[in-house]
């Protein structure tokens, strides 16, 4: 049976290169679940993947894509039955294990999790990876005290993946949200999402002279890191929590401690690749419930398998808008 499917290969020192091609199920991993994926989503991550390997690629030829939702179409594992919906997200797959851009994948059973219901696959992939991020970092910050009415909370990389999912769930969750975004023209965008203020990137992404300012923020989703992230810190309310997703403005962090001495805040990592099982059911099973679905609807990009190398270029120059939902069956 021939099954489609991205493939990025590479040989000897030369750059890599992405092409749809024609595979037989014996050319995948082995893994005790056969998943017919119906369809995956484009993360940061995979621009890597797509393009130079970023040092996530280990071996050639590869299927990338690190999350998808489908139908199990055969399992040596007793907790997945042919007809069952999955979803599957981190665990590296896609980076060092093949991923979601192919009609099949084949995986180990303890990387899925059961679609939750009310949830369609498509649905979750508008969520996916990203999505998830977002949510394992609002019960991050809820668990450390985050409710409802003590001010805004600042989402940066308001526009992005995280930072789109992220906006709408503390909109709907009741919170005031502080959208961070240096693309003017995606202001409408993310006021329809739930954001009742735009904050201009200029105005957070200069490191502070001072380590303390003045208190604004009752909690904080970053997905830029860098400067950004130091200033932020700075402007936290009294023992306010910051939730670290990612690092699209540099991995460095020119900050002071006085902020965690002074104000007592926190500094929360958020790691969703190996996240436990049950964290993660608890997680989409909030998404499945908290999650307006009109405002995801509006987030998503539909793509094919052919879009997705002009895609990985774009979303590593800061180019995709929300959340692109790649259709395996288009």
């Amino acid at each position: 049976m021939s099954i489609r499917a991205l493939v990025v290969a590479k040989e000897n020192e030369e750059k890599p290169t992405a092409s749809v091609q024609s595979l037989s199920l014996d050319q995948f991993p082995e893994g005790e679940v056969t998943v017919a994926v119906e369809y995956s989503t484009v993360n940061y991550k995979d621009g890597l993947c797509l393009g130079s390997g970023g040092g996530l690629v280990k071996h050639y030829p590869h299927v990338p894509g690190i999350d998808f939702a489908g139908t199990v179409e055969a399992s040596s594992d007793e907790r997945y039955a042919p007809g069952d919906k999955v979803i599957l997200t981190g665990w590296r797959v896609g980076e060092i294990h093949w991923g979601g851009y192919a009609e099949k994948a084949r995986v180990p059973a303890d990387y899925l999790v059961p679609l939750p219901a009310g949830l369609t696959t498509r649905e979750a992939m508008a969520v996916g990876t990203a999505g998830l991020t977002a949510m394992l970092a609002i019960r991050a910050l809820e668990k450390h005290g985050l409710v409802p009415g003590k001010g805004p909370v600042l989402v940066t990389g308001a526009a992005g993946g995280v930072g789109s999912v992220a906006t709408v769930l503390l909109a709907q969750l009741g919170h005031e949200v502080a959208a961070v975004t240096g693309r003017p023209e995606t202001e409408d965008y993310l006021r329809g999402l739930g954001a009742s203020q735009i904050v201009p990137r200029e105005d957070l992404n200069a490191t502070s002279k001072r380590p303390l300012e003045r208190e604004i923020w009752a909690g904080c989703v970053d997905a830029v890191g860098g400067a950004m992230l130091a200033r932020v810190l700075g402007q936290l309310q009294y023992g306010a929590s910051a939730a670290a997703v990612g690092l699209a403005g540099g991995a460095d962090l020119p900050a002071t401690v006085i902020p965690f001495l002074l104000r007592g805040i926190n500094l929360l990592g958020i790691d969703s690749v190996l996240q436990p099982y049950e964290s993660r059911v608890d997680a989409w099973e909030r998404i499945a419930r908290d999650l307006p679905r009109a405002q995801l609807e509006s987030m998503v990009q539909p793509a094919a398998l052919d879009d997705l190398p002009r895609l990985g270029k774009e979303i590593l120059a800061g180019q995709v808008r929300g959340r692109v939902v790649v259709d395996l069956n288009a």
